[in-house]
């Protein structure tokens, strides 16, 4: 019976940003996805748990702290600990293209950097539950929303606005000056007589 893909979205370790997770979650519900979101500062054995309780499809973690060489094996081994290990461990965040490779050759899947298309992980990971399940187990997508009308633009008037001067931002010291010589005085002080 066709069914959504079930994704789990996990913040491990002392990451604090989640910004682009909640963005990939939304992204991929959009898509036709049920997501489960874990929140920050989750443990490896946190998030292999909730993956259990939840049965999800996919694992996918958003690591941007540079443990990602820790984390994303932790969680590897742990899904296999757990029976798990035939689902898709994918995420991304700030991981040099070495070290993706790297996790490949351990069994993590693909892996996104910054930048990365929303569309692209969705496609990725549709593309993986088809190759596993088969397109009849795969849910319908949903249809994409019409897009808006842009915003009518807004006539600009036939005539600007005359400039306003400007106000000078230091006053003159000239008009002091003179009053000080006309009341003998200077602006340093009053002006010394001599003694005849």
């Amino acid at each position: 019976m066709p069914r959504k893909i079930r994704v789990l979205v996990g913040k491990p370790g002392l990451d604090g940003h989640d910004r682009g997770a909640k963005v990939v979650a939304a992204a991929l519900r959009d898509a036709g996805m049920e997501v489960i979101y874990t929140g920050l500062h989750q443990s490896p054995e946190q998030v292999v748990e909730a993956a259990v309780q939840e049965d999800v499809d996919v694992v996918a973690l958003s690591i941007l702290s540079g443990a990602h060489m820790t984390l994303f094996p932790d969680v590897l081994e742990l899904m296999k600990q757990r029976g798990i290990s035939d689902r898709l461990l994918t995420g991304g965040g700030i991981i040099p293209p070495e070290d993706m490779d790297a996790l490949a050759r351990l069994g993590v899947g693909k892996l996104f950097g910054p930048g990365s298309s929303t569309q692209d992980i969705a496609h990725y990971i549709r593309d993986w539950f088809v190759a596993r399940h088969g397109a009849a187990a795969l849910a319908p997508a949903p249809a994409a929303p019409p897009r808006s009308a842009p915003y009518p633009e807004v006539p600009r008037p036939a005539h600007p606005r005359p400039a306003r001067a400007r106000a000078s931002a230091k006053p003159s010291a000239k008009p002091r000056a003179a009053a000080s010589a006309r009341a003998g005085t200077s602006a340093r002080g009053p002006k010394s007589r001599k003694r005849r």
